[in-house]
């Protein structure tokens, strides 16, 4: 929802970043590919020095450059399906290696598993629905997208880097999981809504 709604004034901010990728002639793929090693790279950190300030201000960093890959592939004109279909399997994994490091450093596996698996059910319910009928990739503004929860996550972290509470990365992980799974509930119903639609416009088989 945040980048629909940013998209205007964020998209000049990653052209201009991006420009010096282009120029160093790195393809769209190579800087996916960068942005999953630095956040592999800031995961491993954060289950070793175990801080949640430098886990959230590192992987802000990490995220910053992985969101560059579009901007590249409009600069050299190298955008491709393949392309956007790599990126999107790079974003699950994403999600995953940095869940499960706060899972592991926190001992909150259950609730990282739940937040993964909301994520991955929201990215689902769009995927499968382009199965059964075209459906626009811009059309879905949800409540708890991607840039959101890489927001939130980070924002998480650096808060319980800075407030020394106990609970606060097990709530923040509960409502994590919570908005991820009501988010795919909007999608799953977006969804219904349309494919009855489709069903209607196809009459009776």
């Amino acid at each position: 929802m945040i980048d629909a709604l940013l998209k205007d004034h964020i998209d000049p901010l990653w052209e201009k970043l991006a420009r010096p990728l282009a120029r160093a002639g790195m393809t769209p793929n190579q800087v996916t590919a960068a942005g999953l090693v630095l956040v592999c790279l800031v995961s491993a950190a954060y289950v070793w020095h175990r801080s949640e300030l430098v886990f959230g201000l590192t992987l802000i960093l990490a995220h910053a450059f992985d969101a560059l890959d579009g901007a590249v592939a409009r600069q050299t004109g190298l955008s491709s399906k393949s392309g956007g279909y790599f990126d999107a399997m790079v974003d699950r994994y994403q999600e995953l290696i940095v869940l499960a490091a706060i899972g592991h450093v926190t001992d909150n596996w259950p609730l990282a598993m739940l937040a993964f698996a909301g994520a991955v059910i929201i990215s689902y319910a769009k995927a499968r629905t382009a199965i059964e009928t075209p459906v626009s990739n811009t059309a879905w503004p949800d409540m708890f997208e991607r840039l959101e929860r890489i927001i939130f996550v980070c924002a998480l972290l650096i808060l319980a880097g800075l407030l020394p509470v106990d609970w606060l990365m097990t709530a923040g992980l509960a409502l994590y999981a919570l908005l991820c799974h009501l988010t795919a509930l909007q999608r799953i119903r977006r969804a219904t809504a349309l494919l009855r639609a489709a069903d209607d416009q196809a009459g009776p088989s």
